[in-house]
């Protein structure tokens, strides 16, 4: 479960910096020849560092439990 946990930040990590370079360095969000839906795949990062967080308390939760027993 940790090793998730681990693997969905990386993902949510890696994907948050293309999205900066897209959207800061490159600007292909502001350049009308390639307009880019900019802000549905900042939508889709916060959704993935929110589902980043609750598969770490799961796996937080879930390490209690087997401690536990």
């Amino acid at each position: 479960m940790q090793v998730t946990a681990t693997l969905s930040l990386a993902a949510a990590c890696s994907s948050a910096g293309i999205v900066v370079l897209y959207a800061r360095d490159l600007h292909f969000c502001t350049n009308p020849k390639m307009h880019l839906p900019c802000s549905r795949f900042e939508i889709s990062i916060a959704m993935a560092f929110i589902t980043w967080f609750f598969i770490a308390i799961s796996s937080h939760v879930m390490f209690w439990l087997l401690a536990s027993a």
